[in-house]
């Protein structure tokens, strides 16, 4: 057991490339409240004691400069005593996620020796809080409990024998990892791939649940006859497991915005984007980056990345393209109108119109047109002949079965219909986005939404002003399946809130999101498009419009409703 001030608060092992190393790795949280608040002079003996040379001084008790002194000094610790037992580790040791922790990280061969070690390190530093306790002494007992434990088995990470594409971000994820594997198999590859919603093998869902963690790798991998696997990976995997594979031919990194922060110590973007860039890290080097240059915090991934740069932008001429292209590396940006390759030279090799490809709602959507650029660069650095992907890219529909709740657009009574997943706030600004595109003037938006309890407090007021600057009508939808220990009231008065400072002062709510649409249906009026955030209730609500007769809006349709709405903008 620990000594009195120090805890064992969680020892996680990591069974594949994590945040803190590119293979596996252990990951200690110790709390350390008695380190914490003792004098300046004994910690600086702690210091002393375990060998740390040249530290800085600890700070005053309960500081911040305290804190990290301990970090350092259980890192220190944790390589003495790996030494003494006989084996050498790179060790990582930051602050904890609560403010009297520090988290010590080092990889390991063999599970049951490195758990030992990560138990005699809780040891030592409780140990050492006793004055008359000898380091020496304190060594011995740490390398003895180690010596003594099982060996146990090594790690269980996959080593891919085919390419693997590992696609993560904030936003755009699954739909990027769907229009991915429908451009493999277009190319008649056998592929499988990993969402949210599941694992599937050429199109065919194998395994229903949320499969973005190592575990869904490992089961899209096993699958028979599979020639490419498309991984979606996302932050709680990476963070609670390690990614599934040892590495990647392909790394897709869409975005980088505010959502399920406060989670696992990761309370600001920069630490999520941290998160997100692990899988730059493991792409094999004549492997490709695929990175959005739109967002800082993806672009400056390339400093970690182990592959060759592959950048997109909206902006073809983004200062980023240029050094990229300048350096051998490739660019995905729109010109004139169409999706366009940049190749060293520079070369530009246009591939297909915009308005000719379905995921881009006839190119209004800047959300999806980057979710494109995003799978293409991912295809042709897999390998995948270029008239291939454009024969997919023009034959992905954006429909309840191909991508359920992402821009699912229908028609009833003379509305459109909009269904989309906006879950936080840059979904939001993309969903608004798509609403104003196809509504002409003189016609309103009505949108109706709702939020996980699990998002921060300033998630649910951005979302909520985002709705109410961008709509003309907004509700609130509660969604109690996801509450996740908030009250639905808190939720609800919070989205209010953020509605008031967006300039909506009535905003009425509905227990669920069907209610929520069946208001919009009865209160709107004709030519108005009705938006609802789905989540919870997804297939009710694509059953609810089967049964009304409502019609789904294709590619040629959304096209003919982006130009009425643009033409009807110019007249006025």
């Amino acid at each position: 057991m620990t000594g009195p001030g120090v805890e064992l608060a969680e020892l996680r092992v990591l069974e594949g490339p994590n945040l803190y190393f590119t293979r596996p790795a252990i990951k200690i949280t110790l709390a350390v409240p008695g380190w914490l608040r003792a004098e300046e002079g004994r910690a600086t003996g702690l210091g002393e004691r375990v060998g740390l040379r040249g530290a800085p001084s600890p700070g005053a008790p309960g500081s911040g400069q305290r804190i990290r002194f301990l970090a350092r000094v259980a890192g220190h610790l944790t390589r003495r005593l790996a030494r003494a037992s006989g084996v050498r580790v790179g060790v990582r040791s930051r602050p904890g996620p609560e403010p009297v922790q520090v988290v010590v990280a080092f990889p390991w061969r063999h599970r049951g020796s490195a758990e030992a070690l990560g138990r005699a390190v809780a040891e030592a530093m409780g140990a050492l809080l006793d004055r008359r306790r000898r380091f020496e002494r304190v060594v011995e007992e740490a390398v003895r409990a180690v010596g003594a434990a099982d060996a146990g088995p090594g790690p269980s990470s996959a080593e891919p024998e085919i390419p693997v594409v590992a696609v993560t971000g904030t936003n755009g994820k699954t739909t990027t990892v769907r229009l991915l594997a429908h451009l493999a198999r277009t190319a008649g590859l056998r592929v499988a791939f990993t969402t949210t919603d599941g694992v599937y093998l050429d199109g065919e869902r194998v395994e229903e649940g949320d499969y973005s963690g190592p575990s869904g790798a490992g089961m899209a991998l096993a699958q028979p006859g599979v020639e490419i696997a498309i991984l979606e990976v996302a932050r709680g995997g990476i963070l609670l497991k390690g990614i599934g594979t040892a590495h990647n031919d392909v790394a897709v990194v869409t975005n980088v915005s505010a959502d399920h922060l406060g989670l696992h110590g990761i309370d600001t973007l920069d630490q999520l984007a941290e998160v997100k860039g692990t899988i730059t890290r493991i792409t094999k080097p004549r492997g490709w980056d695929v990175l959005n240059a739109d967002d800082p915090r993806v672009l400056s991934m390339r400093r970690v990345a182990r592959g060759r740069p592959f950048l997109f932008s909206l902006d073809p001429d983004h200062p980023a393209l240029r050094n990229v292209l300048a350096e051998g590396g490739r660019g995905m940006a729109p010109v004139d109108g169409s999706m366009t390759l940049l190749a060293p030279g520079p070369s530009l090799r246009p591939l297909v119109p915009l308005d000719e490809v379905p995921v881009t709602l006839a190119g209004i959507s800047s959300q999806h047109i980057q979710n494109a650029m995003a799978a293409t660069a991912a295809a042709l650095g897999v390998g995948i002949p270029r008239e291939d992907v454009v024969l997919g890219l023009r034959t992905f529909v954006l429909d309840p079965e191909t991508n359920p709740g992402r821009a699912n657009l229908f028609e009833l009574d003379g509305r459109v219909i909009l269904v989309d997943y906006a879950h936080n706030e840059a979904g939001m600004e993309g969903l608004v986005e798509i609403a104003r595109g196809l509504t002409p003037p003189g016609s309103e938006v009505w949108l109706a939404f709702g939020s996980a309890g699990d998002r921060t407090d300033q998630i649910l007021h951005g979302m909520a002003m985002i709705s109410a600057r961008g709509a003309d009508r907004v509700a609130i939808v509660e969604m109690h399946r996801y509450l996740r220990g908030r009250e639905p009231e808190d939720v609800v008065a919070r989205l209010r809130a953020g509605a008031a400072d967006g300039g909506a002062d009535q905003v009425p709510s509905f227990p669920d999101e069907l209610a929520g649409l069946r208001w919009m249906l009865e209160r709107s009026r004709h030519q108005d498009l009705l938006a609802i955030t789905a989540l919870a209730q997804r297939p009710e609500i694509f059953a609810f419009l089967d049964e009304k007769g409502a019609e789904r809006i294709g590619p040629d349709r959304c096209r003919l409703l982006v130009r009425r709405a643009r033409t009807s903008t110019q007249v006025r």
